[in-house]
């Protein structure tokens, strides 16, 4: 060979080294970076809440701290208001305290003083004046032309609703109303004599238009301790009582003019007083504050799965202030709350996930606060009369660890649950965002579709390497490989729509099925060892075995389909799924893991078949020669030689179909009914990180919880799948040592 052509070779090994080199770290480096914007995009949800310093003004000239009764910001965090004792409402500039309007609501003389003020929705206010009337206000904030489409809008506040009061004001001690769409108005007002006084009015419209008031008034007297605080839900349909006592008290207004006492439970210990109660949003979860510095949120469950009436339970516990809690404030877009120590310590919390978020506090004590509706401003007043402002970014509160991966008690439910449901028909709903079930999910199908690819895949590679004629086996492996290419999308179609009512018509043939036919092929093999010397036998042994095995198999289907029939009366009473459903307490759904063991099985088996095989086919014809000449037959020569030979490369076939299972999208899509349940049963579906990705990307709005929650399902995939295929390596090469094969 000249040394001219010995040359050339080694440039061009070197040039497709440093080519291959240069591939295999794109393809590192391109990994990596897809690694790196996806984790970007999930940072933010675990993020410390952050709180920017806005404003600090001094409160409207000649107004003191005493004289605030509310404190609020418009959603744009350009406009402050306070509306005061003597029925002003001042509309001021947030960051320079300019007063921009003042609207006098005590025009009319009669009115009197108001007394008390509070938030009773977004941007509406209940207050109550010294002559008993309560009115509901909400404010419109002014715009200018250019910022309101050519038409400027003035400074306003506009009464929504006016009631008044049925007994002398001197009798009232304090007073909360609300008013619905469908005409209902309620108010409640604490009586001097410790007792409440409940008015409800209800206008109705008949289909000629004529309305129709009807008036209700009762009494809820003998409370068992002196009420200290309490709280009406957005619809008048609840009221929640307070007791100097500890107590905590509800009664349902539902039925009007008969109001029914629910239930009283000890809200705290050693007798500490109830100081603040706030209807969380949704109106299902009510924030109590004690005296002690204790906040927790309460809501309905049933104690027994027996009981009919749902009682209250405490069921988070929030970060305690060191102080009395002397108010709290919800927001309209979440369940954020904000609330006040009467040593002027500030909180924001969330209940959900129990999170403490932030604390805020000044030099000087903080005697009142403002939280908008919007949840993205604290306003705070200062015994200094100085209003200081502080911008919220709090856009994944309800995210944690725990509410991830552990189970959470959310409202409406009776005991804690790892739930998955991102969305519902109305916007006071608790978005639910475990992971857990979609994990779950992921490892019940995966565990099913390995259970039913993995013996098919083996066995047939073991057939078709050692024993299958060279012709059979060059038939197999191409169509066992052009399995590999039908679209995934059309194997979850068939499965759907094909499969799945097959299986349900004749499900108990199937589960038959795969108890006979192993069971016959067994004693089909034991049966026919006596006449392997047999000239016919004997010319079947050379790789024309599955000509034997398929009459035993047709066999063994007919048996499963005439047993099926009278063994589901006999057992079931001839309905399977009525007998789950009744006796069992499980659902058939129609697609579920029998389908998706077959579906997503089929699509697994070629990868780890054609692995397996190679990795069979490769192991040295020395070795099998040598098992052969020592007298060993050829299943023993399989058995003891060539399966450990081959086994780094079996097993890397296994891992890589894992792989494949767990990430597979379009299957388990359209072959599940796609409910995230925790729940073993073959008979149910599931739901699967990928497929949960596919399935809620499209609604999921950018950069919102849902949207970032879904890029951290995909950086579990990608972590779990390079962990997964790390230690198939390690595994891969420690079998290589064992066996020798590293030489």
């Amino acid at each position: 060979m000249s040394e001219k052509y010995i040359l050339r070779a080694r440039r061009n090994d070197r040039i497709a080294r440093w080519i291959i080199t240069a591939g295999g770290v794109a393809i590192i480096a391109t990994v990596i970076l897809i690694l790196v914007l996806i984790v970007e995009v999930t940072l933010p949800l675990f993020l410390p809440v952050g709180a920017e310093p806005l404003a600090e003004v001094s409160l409207p000239a000649q107004l003191r701290h005493e004289d605030v009764l509310l404190l609020d910001a418009d959603e744009y965090m350009r406009d402050g208001l306070v509306l005061t004792r003597g029925g002003r409402c001042v509309f001021f500039d947030l960051k320079t305290g300019t007063v921009k309007h003042t609207e006098n609501l005590a025009e009319d003389a009669s009115r009197g003083e108001a007394l008390a003020c509070s938030r009773v929705g977004a941007q509406q206010y209940c207050m109550r004046w010294s002559s008993g009337l309560v009115t509901i206000v909400t404010p419109d904030f002014g715009l200018s032309e250019a910022e309101n489409h050519g038409v400027a809008k003035p400074y306003a506040v506009e009464e929504l609703q006016s009631i008044p009061a049925s007994v002398e004001p001197g009798e009232i001690a304090t007073s909360v109303a609300r008013y619905t769409d469908e005409g209902l108005v309620t108010r409640v007002d604490l009586l001097a004599n410790n007792t409440f006084r409940v008015a409800q009015r209800s206008v109705s419209t008949d289909l000629m238009g004529n309305e129709s008031v009807e008036a209700y008034e009762s009494l809820i007297d003998g409370l068992p301790g002196g009420v200290s605080a309490y709280t009406l839900d957005t619809q008048g349909e609840w009221l929640y009582a307070g007791t100097a006592d500890g107590q905590l008290i509800r009664w349902d207004l539902g039925n009007l003019g008969s109001p029914k006492l629910v239930g009283a439970h000890k809200a705290t210990e050693d007798n500490v007083p109830v100081t603040a109660l706030e209807m969380v949003f949704g109106d299902v979860s009510v924030a109590v504050g004690t005296g002690s510095g204790k906040l927790t949120t309460w809501f309905p469950v049933r104690k027994t799965p027996e009981a009919v009436t749902k009682q209250l339970a405490p069921i988070h516990d929030l970060a305690p202030h060191d102080s009395a809690v002397t108010s709290i404030l919800t927001s309209r877009r979440n369940k954020s709350l904000v609330s006040l120590g009467k040593d002027g310590s500030i909180h924001l919390d969330y209940p959900t996930s129990e999170q403490h978020l932030l604390s805020l506090s000044r030099a000087e004590r903080v005697v009142k606060t403002g939280y908008t509706a919007r949840g993205d401003g604290i306003l705070a007043l200062t015994e200094a009369n100085r209003i200081c402002v502080w911008r919220i970014d709090n856009p994944h509160p309800e995210i944690s660890l725990s509410t991830l991966f552990g189970k959470v008690w959310y409202e409406g439910y009776d005991a804690p649950e790892y739930t998955w449901q991102s969305s519902a028909s109305t916007d006071d709903f608790e978005p639910k965002i475990s992971l857990v079930p979609l994990l779950y999910g992921s490892i019940k199908g995966t565990f099913y579709a390995m259970l039913y690819a993995i013996p098919l895949a083996l066995f047939g590679a073991v057939y078709t390497s050692h024993f299958a004629q060279g012709r059979i086996r060059n038939v197999i492996k191409s169509t066992v490989e052009t399995m590999a290419a039908i679209p995934s999308v059309v194997i979850g179609f068939l499965a759907a729509l094909w499969l799945a009512p097959i299986i349900e018509r004749y499900t108990v043939t199937f589960l038959l099925g795969i108890m006979i036919v192993p069971v016959l092929i067994v004693i089909f093999v034991m049966l026919i060892q006596p006449l392997r010397q047999r000239p016919f036998l004997k010319q079947v042994e050379q790789g024309f075995e599955f000509v034997l095995m398929v009459p035993v198999v047709l066999l063994a289907c007919t048996l499963s389909y005439m047993l099926a029939g009278p063994l589901e009366a006999l057992l079931f009473g001839g309905d399977l799924k009525q007998w789950l459903f009744e006796s069992a307490g499980q659902r058939y759904d129609q697609r579920n893991c029998v389908v998706i063991s077959f579906a997503l099985g089929f699509a697994v088996i070629p990868i780890i078949f054609t692995i397996a095989e190679d990795a069979l086919s490769n192991v040295p014809n020395s070795l099998k020669a040598a098992s052969l000449a020592l007298g060993a037959s050829r299943w023993q020569t399989v058995w003891r030689v060539v399966l450990p030979s081959a086994s780094p490369g079996i097993f890397a076939g296994i891992i890589i179909g894992f792989g494949r299972a767990v990430g597979e999208t379009m299957i388990v899509l359209m072959a599940t009914g796609n409910t995230p349940v925790l729940d073993m049963s073959i008979f149910n579906g599931m739901r699967t990180l990928s497929a949960n990705i596919a399935v809620e990307i499209p609604e999921a709005p950018l950069g919102g919880t849902l949207y970032r929650v879904l890029f951290l399902s995909a950086v579990i995939l990608l972590v779990f799948t390079s962990i997964l295929n790390t230690m198939a390596e390690l595994i891969r090469q420690r079998l290589r040592s064992k066996y020798g094969l590293n030489n």
